[in-house]
Parts: C-alpha cells; structure tokens; sequence
C-alpha cells in the first residue's frame, strides 16, 4: 500500500525542495496528501508549489502557508535564492491555495489518520514544532527530516549548524525532544549525492511541461549554472522512504546547541539504543543518483 505524506517545505529557495516534490510525485509507492510551506515568504511558496502542481495536472491536493518567522523569532530570515521568479509570473500572483494555516492542517490529518500519515520535514521545522507544542502527543507514524550535520571524520569541511537546523534551533529541539519515531537525512550524506547536466538532460527528454518546467528550474539555480550540477539534499530524503537500503542508519539521540557562539543550531548526535531517532551515516551514492534521474524522466 502507498505510504500517506504530508510534505513540509520552504520551496523557492533551493532547487531540491521542488526536486523533492517532484521524486514524490513520480513515485507510486507514495501518497501525497498535501503541502505544508514555511518559514519566510509562505505565499510565494505556496504559490511556487501550487504552479507546480497544476503543470502536472493536479488541482485537488491541499497547499498550505504555515509561519513565517522562527519559533522565538530570534534570527532574521534567510532567503538564499528566487528561483520562484523563473516558473512563477506577474499572472500567478493571485493562484489561489488553501486557506488553512499548516499547521492545523498538519494537525487535522494526523487525527484524522491516527498512526498512518508520514511527516515528510525538508525546511526549519516551525511548522512541525508548532504543531507538537499544541498537540505533544501528534499522531504521526513517522517523520522524515532532512537537516542536521554530524562532521564525522573526513567531513570537516561540512559548516558546524545546517541550515534547516541554524534557521530554527527552538523548533529543532522541540522535534527531537517528541517521541516520534524520526529519520534524519544529514549534510554528510546529501552532499555526496548530485544531479549533473546529463541527468537534467534526461528529466527534460520526458517530454511533459512539468519536466520542462522543473529542467528549467534546476539550470536557472545559481549553484547550477556555475558548477553544471546540483545536490540532492531534500530528494535523499524522500528517496529514503521510498527504499530505505539506499541508506545505513544508526540509533541515537540528538540534542540541538540553542547557545553556542559558534555552534548555534548544531545537532549533537550519540548512539542511544532507546533514541527515537535513525541517522543516516552511509548512502549508495550511485544507486541513488540513477535512481532520482531514472524516476524522474518517468513521470
């Protein structure tokens, strides 16, 4: 049976939120039930996401603006990029969504799905956490979150906070600190896996506006046009669900520097048996990649 998602997202910003979405839609094995945006300009992308959608003939799933600045609102916003500037146009600025806040969203479909809808966080986690702080004992089978960084030997190059955690390091304890079971895609791991010009070649070669459109995309993203390729950050951690033995993962707790002069936002990771959460620490690199392009220029 297909595995019920809810996706949360800052889409617009880094290409691999709207290649996330779409390795979500091209993959039988889920279902998507709706899209929670967050943190900074939530319409743009609700509205980013909404386009999206439509361009693949969808025009009944639920998109949602949660909120916009982090928990205690103690760090400005980051907004990185405007990719949403080469799919969006002055004609979509009044593309309607959904008029529920997502959080109550996120909150409506796990009661009403007890146990059976899968958390899928590829964004600071305000709107998660949000949603926990109201509701401690949410329903949710699973999340799956991207974000976090354990700078284990060879990777000393990886920053000390990543960016889904540093841009809410409040939202980020209250997730960890609940007792849902938890998956957690780090840097370490999503900086190993790329989407090349051939790659991208092959997902236009499909033929639909929609593959168009996300080819578009990905050679308009700055990183994009200076190195020929991209990372697949967000699309690992929809892949993880889809097949887990594209990676190894460890037990542990993860607690969340909310003080550090130089650590602020950073995930300390050790082995704990009765942890509620499973890192990821080795990934198929080949396997994955042709994976993402082959599923890809299917849709």
């Amino acid at each position: 049976m297909p595995i019920d998602v809810i996706l949360d997202t800052d889409i617009a910003t880094d290409i691999d939120d709207c290649l996330a979405l779409s390795l979500i839609l091209a993959s039988p094995e889920l279902n998507l039930r709706g899209i929670a945006c967050v943190y900074g300009d939530v319409d743009l992308r609700a509205r980013y996401a909404t386009k999206l959608l439509r361009l693949r003939g969808i025009t009944d799933l639920p998109v949602t603006a949660g909120v916009r600045n982090p928990l205690l609102n103690k760090r400005p916003i980051y907004w990185g990029g405007h990719e949403g500037s080469g799919l969006l146009t002055p004609d979509d600025a009044a593309i309607p969504y959904s008029s529920e806040h997502a959080v109550d969203f996120i909150i409506r479909m796990a009661h009403e799905n007890p146990g059976q809808m899968h958390l899928i966080g590829i964004a600071p986690l305000t709107n998660i956490a949000t949603a926990l702080i109201r509701e401690p004992n949410l329903p949710l089978k699973h999340i799956t979150l991207m974000g976090g960084v354990i700078r284990g030997p060879g990777r000393l190059d990886l920053p000390y906070s990543e960016h889904n955690i540093v841009s809410d390091p409040d939202a980020a304890h209250v997730v960890f600190s609940s007792k849902i079971p938890t998956t957690l895609i780090p840097l370490d791991l999503t900086t190993q896996v790329r989407v090349t010009a051939d790659g991208v070649r092959r997902i236009r070669g499909g033929g639909s506006a929609y593959q168009a459109a996300v080819a578009d995309q990905v050679e308009a993203y700055p990183f994009y046009q200076a190195y020929r390729w991209t990372l697949l950050h967000d699309p690992l951690a929809v892949a993880s669900i889809i097949d887990p033995t594209l990676v190894r993962t460890e037990r542990v707790r993860v607690d969340v520097e909310l003080r550090g002069e130089h650590t602020l936002g950073a995930t300390l990771m050790r082995l704990d048996p009765q942890g509620s959460v499973e890192v990821a620490v080795e990934v198929d690199v080949p396997r994955f990649e042709e994976f993402f392009v082959r599923r890809l220029e299917a849709m």
